[in-house]
């Protein structure tokens, strides 16, 4: 994969990240209450303004008609008349709207050609479309006025060319709009990049909690110095972290002292044991019961061994021995060493590989965790069964399986087989003391692997997830 490749996915993966974040989520609540609240503001705006140009329009029309009905009052019919051509002569192209037609609706006098086709409603009011009296009378506008009948069924039309006021209200619902959409980007944007800050703080302590995890009990959580919450919070855990530092490496010194005190005592009575097996001689009634101490003082040896050796990887020290690591000639010495234990048994031990296999690893570690799978399989598979150990890799795993079709670990204990000393009911009666698969897990931990149990149908598959490593990484340094 390229750099550009790498970057864009890195991008990719934290937008994803931020996109899945619960602040994030908090900035959209936060982004949606926001915008509903001025949508409501910007609406009452909306509605007042509107409603106010509204009332000055209907104020206009209502002085107009008080003004005509003052002339037909005093002058009649002609006086009326006259005073509508004479308002349409003073001002042709004005917003004034004025027909009179007679009880057939045919016009009279007015700057309409025909009378509108709306219905007025209960106070007389009717909205209609108006063409523009302009040359070419093609923009077609709205117009509000108001109706009345005079004597003689006539009828009487006065109005407002309001495309004024729509075009004023048209252009305050575009700039309410775009003002709602601005404040919803600004707000996102907003969420967005706290989010995404926030998001960083935690990146930083999921990062320090997974180098502890990994066993580097040295690394502490980065302040930013503001003194924030966050930084608050990265105090505290890093003296909680202090603290439980201290407290391993008492539980370490501690492992050690065992190891000086207990351990030497040990091995010089199995000295002693053997010294007093050899000076009684075969015959001697007490041979016996020297040689069954000295098997149960090498058992205790070995599990004490395995307790400390599980506790130097557990604490990650063990990582300088880590090399670029074909494991193809690893599990076939892996095969060679426990095939004639399979066939004393009867069962059948196959193999299959890869090519090649590298992974970043240490030899010794990697060959005995996969030796103690392969072992547990010999103890636990019946006479005649089939123990099968392959090697598979790709350019996104290397992964190592050992198959059986034994008797399995139920589904249920498949997460307990890993602690210390845990044994199930069926296989109390065989030889072990149930550190097998936990120094498996210390390892495979170690590694950054991953391990999975598996039906094998019947049977257990084991399946150990290795990274593969890089063709560079693999190449011997200069000297």
């Amino acid at each position: 994969m390229t750099a550009v490749g790498r970057r864009t996915g890195d991008l990719r993966l934290r937008a994803a990240q931020v996109l899945r974040s619960s602040s994030f989520r908090l900035a959209i609540l936060y982004v949606l209450l926001l915008s509903v609240s001025a949508a409501i503001l910007l609406g009452f705006i909306y509605w007042s303004t509107a409603g106010f140009m509204d009332q000055q329009t209907d104020a206009t029309i209502a002085a107009e008609i008080q003004g005509l009905a003052e002339q037909y009052r005093q002058r009649g019919l002609p006086g009326l008349t006259n005073v509508i051509r004479e308002r349409i002569v003073r001002d042709p192209g004005g917003a004034g709207v004025y027909l009179l037609a007679d009880k057939d609706f045919k016009p009279l006098i007015g700057n309409l050609d025909r009378w509108p086709s709306g219905v007025p409603d209960q106070a007389g009011w009717i909205r209609f479309r108006l063409l523009d009296r302009g040359p070419q009378h093609t923009d077609e506008h709205a117009a509000r006025a108001q109706v009345f009948t005079l004597r003689g069924d006539l009828r009487l039309l006065v109005g407002r060319d309001v495309r004024d006021l729509e075009a004023t209200r048209e252009l305050i619902l575009e700039a309410l709009t775009w003002g709602l959409a601005l404040t919803a980007a600004l707000a996102l944007l907003g969420g967005w990049v706290m989010s995404h800050r926030v998001l960083r703080r935690l990146e930083a302590i999921n990062q320090t909690s997974r180098d502890i995890m990994e066993g580097d009990l040295s690394r502490r959580i980065p302040l930013a110095g503001s003194g924030d919450d966050f930084d608050q919070l990265a105090a505290g855990l890093n003296h909680m972290l202090a603290r439980i530092e201290t407290l391993m490496a008492g539980v370490r010194q501690v492992s050690d002292n065992i190891a000086h005190d207990l351990r030497t005592p040990l091995t010089r009575l199995r000295t002693k044991l053997e010294l007093l097996r050899t000076d009684l001689g075969e015959g001697h009634p007490a041979a016996a019961a020297a040689e069954e101490i000295i098997a149960d003082a090498d058992e205790l040896l070995g599990t004490f061994n395995a307790l400390l050796r599980i506790a130097r990887i557990e604490s990650g020290g063990q990582r300088a021995a880590f090399a670029p690591l074909d494991l193809v000639p690893l599990v076939a010495d892996l095969a060679e060493l426990y095939e004639p234990v399979a066939a004393e048994r009867g069962q059948q031990l196959t193999l299959h590989t890869a090519d090649t296999a590298w992974v970043i690893g240490d030899r010794d570690l990697v060959f005995q965790a996969l030796g103690n799978l392969v072992d547990n399989a010999v103890k636990y598979t019946p006479e005649g069964g089939l123990i099968a150990l392959s090697l598979t890799s790709t350019e996104q795993a290397v992964v190592i399986a050992v198959a059986d079709n034994g008797p399995g670990i139920p589904d249920d204990l498949h997460g307990e087989v890993f602690r210390r000393f845990f044994r199930a009911d069926g296989s109390r009666s065989t030889p072990g003391s149930g550190l097998g698969l936990s120094l498996v897990r210390a390892v495979v931990e170690l590694h950054g692997a991953a391990i999975a149990l598996l039906d094998n149908h019947p049977g257990l598959r084991v399946q150990v997830q290795l990274a593969p490593t890089t063709a560079a990484s693999k190449a011997p340094s200069a000297a």
